[in-house]
Formats: structure tokens, sequence, C-alpha cells
């Protein structure tokens, strides 16, 4: 997929007249892209209007005018958007008490690295968490309430991918759920494979 460039991002007057009917394709889309994996997490699997979208309303909700407060948005958001033969996800731990976090957030270290896609034929492609954002959001005593990871296939892992239903997989000592992808699911992460 194309990465985003200035030229993509409106700036605010023609983005609010723009911003309602792209938000409701942006909602519908990501309910196709959203897949919960057991009680907590849930991985959105972003792509090109997805990151679009979470940069356009930075921009608003921060009063970002300027080309170099773009730029620096674009920076930050533009490695999400998958590359062919790969997937990009926010992984988010969806805890909303203040005792949940305390007892949750210290087990959960290293959530971000045990996410897995296991294939039709019992192939499974393993995330690799975003080097950049890993830097900032990687503790050794917690773990952050969002994460980035990607999935790389082979062109063997996106036949597979194609054939069948697959799983989304949690890994992680203290938090082991799988879901199965929709229909839905697999048609939207197939065509971000192949590009």
């Amino acid at each position: 997929m194309t990465k985003l460039t200035l030229d993509d991002i409106a700036d605010l007057r023609a983005y609010e007249r723009e911003r309602e009917d792209f938000r409701r394709q942006v909602i519908a889309l990501k309910k196709r892209r959203r897949i919960g994996v057991g009680p907590f997490i849930t991985l959105v699997f972003e792509n090109r209007d997805t990151i679009r979208f979470q940069i356009q309303e930075m921009a608003r909700a921060e009063k970002i005018i300027s080309d170099e407060g773009i730029a620096t948005e674009l920076a930050i958001y533009n490695p999400l958007i998958p590359e062919p033969a790969s997937l990009a996800a926010t992984l988010f731990v969806e805890l909303t008490t203040a005792d949940d976090m305390r007892e949750w957030f210290p087990k959960l270290v290293g959530i971000e690295t045990s996410v897995e896609i296991r294939l039709p034929d019992g192939d499974v492609v393993g995330c690799v968490v975003d080097a950049d954002h890993a830097e900032q959001l990687t503790r050794d005593d917690t773990t952050a309430a969002v994460h980035y990871v990607h999935f790389t296939f082979t062109d063997e892992q996106i036949a597979s991918f194609a054939s069948g239903r697959s799983e989304l997989a949690v890994v992680h000592a203290n938090y082991q759920h799988a879901a199965v992808l929709s229909e839905e699911n697999t048609a939207e992460l197939l065509a971000d494979l192949r590009g």
C-alpha cells in the first residue's frame, strides 16, 4: 500500500467538510478489521484509510496546521500502513477499571510479542513489534495499553491464508486465547496481503 504524504492530509477546514462521511466509512471499515481475542485484547488491522483517519483526527484534536506538524504525524503513523505480504495492527489492552489495570498490566509484560496468526494448513505467522514504538512503549514491570505489531507472510502462507479460516491467537503465559477470523476479516486482510 502506498504511504501517505502531505498531499493526502486535508487541512482542517477541508477535513471538517468531509469528516462526517469519512468517519462513517472508517467506522464500518474498522468493524471488519477489528478482532477481539479473549476478554480484553483487541487487534485492529490498519490500512491506508484507517491511518489517514488517525492522522486527520490527531491534526483536528491538536490543531496541527503546519506542514512540519503533519510530517511528524506521518512519520509516526505511516509505518502502520502494511507493505504487500504483510499486515500491521494496533493491539489494545482494553481494561476499564483501575483495579483491573493494576492487576493485569504487570501480568501482561511482553504481550506485544505473543500474538500469532494460525493458518489453515497448520503454519503459524508470529508478530514482530514495531521497533520505533517498542522503544517508547516497552517496560520491564508493566505493559502499555496500546502496542503496534506486524506480521510478514511468504507467498505460501498467503495462499494458505486465502484457503480457509485462520485464527488470531495470543500465546502469553498469563493470557492464552484465540479467535477464528470471519470471512469478512479474511477478505479484508487478504486485500492487504496481496497489496
